[in-house]
């Protein structure tokens, strides 16, 4: 996604699919726990429809609108983990699953399971 777009601005914005077939609007915005980027929108797919999860990455902002590279169905299947709770490490790996994302692993120190002053000389 486009990392100069506030994500506060996207709430409210009209999203649509691959195809330019509208999905619906963006609700809410989620940002990943360790970097604050934002990762995920839930989007209002109708009146009385659920909302669904859309990664923000590949996604792109265009026209003032939300445009997200899958098929407008793969989306309304999405996994429905509710809006306005924290996603799980758990719920965000089935999304990343259900979209057929690969997952970037998380920033490593390279100390990283070593234990506070062990020597490795």
């Amino acid at each position: 996604m486009q990392t100069d777009i506030d994500p506060r601005s996207l709430i409210g914005r009209k999203a649509y699919d691959r195809n330019g077939t509208k999905i619906g609007t963006v609700d809410e915005v989620y940002l990943d726990d360790a970097t604050g980027v934002p990762e995920w929108a839930a989007v209002r797919t109708g009146l009385f429809s659920r909302d669904a999860f859309v990664p923000l990455e590949p996604s792109e902002v265009v026209d003032q609108s939300l445009h997200v590279p899958f098929e407008r169905a793969l989306i309304k299947d999405a996994p429905d983990f509710g809006v306005g709770r924290h996603l799980s490490p758990e719920q965000e790996l089935q999304l990343y699953h259900h979209y057929g994302l690969e997952i970037s692993p998380p920033a490593s120190d390279r100390d990283f399971g070593k234990l506070a002053g062990e020597d490795t000389t």
